[in-house]
């Protein structure tokens, strides 16, 4: 495969008008209105400036029977599943902006130096939002390994402007096989955008990555909405579900497009996978919760559920846990 689908097919117009992608449960989306509104009565919590994390070891190449996540930071996951490793929206940068010297600034480093991954086999970018589709990183993975790539409809060219001209573009549901795992692209209520004038010109979403008899769901950015039960549904045997918990504040303007904990908490278990891990949180202050409120809302969520930590946990940034993919423990 050396070339990309450049739009979607006539009969995708649950999310497509012929113009641009929309979401089938939330199809208006905001208005410049709410936005306005949003800025003039904003609650912003402080962050710290800096947040010094303990450090972890690097990540060593997993066995092929092991399924290894490890947490960079904000959404960013080194995922290594039947002998692959794959790496999702990665962001290396101090910034998430279209300029270096404005713009959200990371709180908190990055948990690994890029350099010290295990070769990356394989690299999906959900959607073309500043802290998904990190440019400068971008390039930086394609100098090092210049993996396969996967993302969803229209954005390849945006990737091309790192060096990546071969990706593969995806609709929802719609599948691919590179570097020897199994790819789909999956549904997410969301929005994209790179600039004032290209608003839900490309599409959004999440991906499921079958390999070595293993299946991880990495839900990208989402609102809670029947896409989860749906994956639920297609996926009968999910082993990690990476799902977003951070950036839900105020909710009447966040809702739709990002999940909070206690929703979180809801797709985990309209999923129904073996265990989840957070993300999306604790690294750029995108919206007005404090820093530590999405932990500390999902054990609060979780307890009120009856869901276990270990069923749903967080990860330490930098910190890597396997799990046995055949057993689940």
């Amino acid at each position: 495969m050396d070339g990309a689908l450049h739009a979607p097919l006539a009969a995708h117009g649950d999310h497509f008008d012929g113009e641009r992608f929309f979401n089938p449960h939330a199809p208006h989306g905001k208005t410049r209105e709410d936005l306005r509104r949003w800025r003039r009565t904003r609650r912003k919590q402080p962050w710290p400036q800096r947040v010094e994390d303990p450090p972890f070891p690097p990540p060593h190449r997993a066995a092929a029977d092991r399924i290894a996540a490890t947490f960079i930071g904000h959404s960013t996951f080194l995922v290594q599943l039947g002998g692959l490793s794959v790496l999702f929206d990665p962001i290396w940068s101090q910034r998430c902006s279209p300029v270096s010297f404005a713009g959200p600034r990371r709180a908190r480093r990055p948990g690994q130096s890029l350099d010290m991954l295990p070769a990356v086999d394989l690299l999906l970018v959900s959607h073309n939002h500043y802290d998904h589709m990190d440019l400068p990183t971008l390039r930086r993975v394609q100098r090092h390994w210049a993996p396969p790539t996967a993302t969803g409809l229209r954005n390849a060219r945006h990737l091309a402007k790192a060096g990546i001209r071969h990706a593969i573009e995806l609709d929802w549901w719609q599948g691919t096989d590179l570097a020897g795992a199994s790819i789909t692209y999956v549904p997410a209520q969301h929005f994209s955008a790179r600039t004032l004038h290209d608003r839900n010109r490309s599409l959004w979403g999440g991906f499921v990555v079958e390999a070595g008899g293993a299946t991880v769901y990495f839900a990208g950015d989402s609102g809670y909405c029947p896409h989860f039960a749906e994956i639920g549904r297609r996926f009968r045997r999910i082993d990690l579900a990476l799902l977003p918990i951070g950036a839900y504040e105020p909710r009447w303007f966040m809702r739709q497009q990002h999940m909070n904990p206690e929703e979180a908490v809801r797709a985990h278990r309209d999923l129904r996978p073996r265990r989840s891990l957070g993300m999306h949180f604790g690294t750029f202050q995108l919206t007005d919760e404090g820093i530590d409120a999405p932990v500390r809302t999902l054990r609060q969520a979780q307890a009120q559920a009856g869901i276990a930590v270990e069923e749903f946990d967080v990860l330490g940034f930098g910190e890597t846990r396997e799990y046995n993919a055949s057993s689940g423990s």
